[in-house]
């Protein structure tokens, strides 16, 4: 089971956790992934990785330019497709409208609160399957995700 871009290579885990150089530990952990760790990457993946969080485009391209603002929406939409599909990120699509990105790409699902955009993890052992329908022939499952939708009690 993956835990997470950081947590799964044990060496990039405690690089990040105790280097003073924060920065490099994200470069490695990129480069293992095969990502070239540019400037701007490197941003976003400093606010996607500094604790596990679930973030819209939006709210990752105002915490990056907060000092300064360099990084482009179209860079960081880039980017974070680029993590999506180097499974550093998750992408959760809780409606239409709504894509946010989960820093946690480790096996979990979510609850997600309709009335507020709350988004909560829930651990993968506390859902239960039965079983998948037949896969189209020459498919595997790549993986399943559960979002639960609430809202408050009338």
């Amino acid at each position: 089971m993956n835990t997470g871009p950081l947590k799964h290579n044990p060496a990039v885990a405690d690089a990040a956790a105790v280097s003073p150089c924060k920065r490099e530990a994200l470069a490695v952990m990129l480069r293992a992934h095969g990502v070239l760790p540019t400037h701007q990457r490197l941003e976003i993946a400093q606010v996607m990785f500094e604790r596990e969080q679930h973030l819209s485009a939006d709210q990752v391209l105002a915490r990056v330019n907060v000092l300064n603002a360099e990084t482009s929406k179209a860079t960081v939409y880039n980017t974070l497709r680029l993590f999506v599909e180097k499974r550093l990120i998750r992408e959760l699509i809780v409606d239409p409208c709504k894509v946010f990105y989960d820093s946690n790409a480790g096996d979990h699902h979510h609850f997600y609160d309709v009335s507020s955009g709350l988004l909560t993890d829930i651990p993968a052992d506390q859902v239960r399957l039965q079983g998948l329908p037949p896969l189209p022939e020459g498919m595997v499952a790549d993986g399943v995700d559960i979002i639960i939708r609430t809202r408050p009690r009338d």
